[in-house]
């Protein structure tokens, strides 16, 4: 059942091409200022950054988006070897069909070894850590592809909506500290399209998570793809309703950046230019990451996915060059303005 719906999902999005809700990311509200003497060298500008100890090339990381689906595998070992050929890090999706089966759909060492140069991350759901799912299981999902860090992916609305949907998520905030506390790698939460409070995210810091990615709406809808997916009007209903839910990427990064300065954040979520990278480091993102955007050149080859972050660096490059900002520190200080509203 488990890959059978991680297929549906995977078909959904592929066929659609973009499964949005009814809201906007925010970085359509707001533009940079354009410095007319940039009195800077392109070609000098520094884009490369810190992830997990490593450095990487640009500040962007490919999100997870494949968990169980047989093509998954394929799609895995593409961008592994783009990842690692363009300096980038990447995550795989959720885990749990490779830890609950035989069959491990591609995550297991053969990651590792097409991307050796790279920061690779694990993935399971916090739901599983109240059906069963423990440090075992964890550590199996860290150990497994020879990860850097272990994603916890937080989906509250998607499991609400979907008809074999987990729903007990009490006491998760305290399991999440205990692996933490257990794994010997840092862990790392994310939402999957609504946003993630600043309460919530404080919450988690002070649990012992040592990266937040915001992941806010504005890109996929996974309340839009439930409804798709739904076996009866009345469940398609209930979905629907939610197309809209959760705080735009924009103002998710914001709100975090101001809540916890320290915080290594990770904005993603309808991240679909490196000019709304750019919004999205100015407004406090460390790294910002991309799914849906990658999933059809991640299903082609390796090469359309080097090409997709080939356009998205300079895309990159030439706003920080327009902002005169020579490094992404000096993009952070850019000075941005409204997009006046019409009428």
């Amino acid at each position: 059942m488990l890959a059978e719906r991680k297929k549906q999902h995977l078909d959904i999005v592929l066929g659609s091409g973009s499964v949005s809700g009814r809201i906007e990311t925010g970085f359509e509200a707001i533009r940079f200022e354009h410095v007319a003497l940039p009195e800077i060298d392109m070609a000098a500008i520094d884009l490369s950054t810190e992830f997990l100890g490593r450095r990487i090339t640009a500040p962007f990381l490919v999100s997870s988006m494949t968990g169980g689906a047989e093509r998954a595998q394929d799609i895995n070992h593409n961008i592994a070897i783009a990842c690692d050929a363009i300096g980038i890090p990447f995550a795989v999706g959720s885990q749990r069909v490779a830890i609950d089966t035989e069959s491990d759909w591609g995550m297991n060492l053969e990651l590792r070894r097409l991307a050796p140069s790279v920061p690779i991350l694990a993935n399971i759901g916090a739901a599983q850590l109240n059906t069963g799912y423990g440090i075992e299981q964890a550590r199996k999902a860290v150990e497994m592809i020879d990860a850097d860090a272990l994603i916890i992916h937080l989906n509250p609305l998607q499991e609400a909506v979907q008809p074999e949907g987990d729903r007990n998520w009490s006491g998760l905030t305290m399991k999440i500290a205990a692996l933490c506390d257990a794994l010997h790698v840092p862990v790392v939460v994310k939402e999957v399209g609504s946003g993630i409070s600043p309460a919530t995210a404080q919450a988690l810091a002070a649990a012992g998570v040592r990266v937040i990615d915001v992941a806010g709406a504005g890109g996929t809808s996974w309340a839009a793809v439930e409804a798709l997916r739904a076996r009866t009007p009345a469940e398609a209903a209930v979905a629907s309703a939610f197309a809209d839910w959760g705080q735009p990427t924009a103002v998710a990064i914001a709100a975090l950046r101001k809540a916890c300065p320290e915080a290594f954040i990770i904005g993603s979520g309808g991240i679909r230019t490196g000019v709304d990278a750019a919004k999205a480091i100015r407004l406090g993102a460390d790294l910002v990451g991309q799914a849906a955007t990658v999933l059809k050149s991640a299903t082609s080859s390796p090469e359309e996915v080097v090409e997709h972050f080939e356009i998205m660096s300079a895309q990159l490059r030439v706003a920080c060059f327009c902002t005169g900002s020579s490094s992404l520190a000096e993009l952070r200080m850019a000075r941005l303005e409204a997009v006046p509203s019409e009428g």
